[in-house]
């Protein structure tokens, strides 16, 4: 449960994740733990960049709101992870959205790429399921139930 110093307003995470399993995983955990009140989930780099620019199937701001976190995979098709944060970095829209690559990379130059564009967090996916259920629920907690948003 979120403190009650956190807004009361909907927070929103827009996870990127072309592995479905994984995926749900994040989700199933974060939900279990009523971390984020809204989800949503895209597959590649080009959904997530239409999702944050608002493009196409995700031009209505109702129904694909701003998120306060993108948990973005490095290795997703189209676009890669580095890809979609570089042009969120690029945007003085977006600039300020908190951006945490969960990937299962271990390579320094992954890591040290994504701390170079900026990114705010990089945390690598532990292949132990109850591990990995944990991971989420320390994740989620942290960037949503500690960490501050000025949410309007």
């Amino acid at each position: 449960m979120l403190s009650e110093d956190v807004p009361s307003a909907p927070l929103t995470i827009l996870l990127v994740e072309d592995d479905l399993p994984h995926a749900e995983l994040v989700k199933r955990g974060l939900e279990a733990h009523q971390i984020a009140n809204r989800i949503y989930h895209v597959t590649d780099g080009e959904a997530a960049l239409d999702y944050l620019f608002r493009q196409g199937v995700y031009a209505d701001p109702v129904t694909s709101p701003r998120p306060h976190v993108v948990l973005l995979d490095l290795r997703l098709p189209r676009l890669s992870g580095l890809e979609v944060l570089r042009e969120i970095r690029a945007s003085r829209d977006l600039d300020a959205i908190s951006v945490v690559i969960l990937t299962s990379s271990t390579a320094a130059q992954d890591a040290t790429s994504a701390y170079a564009q900026h990114a705010n967090s990089y945390v690598v996916k532990p292949a132990d399921f109850t591990q990995f259920m944990q991971l989420i629920h320390d994740l989620g907690f942290y960037w949503l139930g500690w960490n501050y948003y000025a949410v309007s």
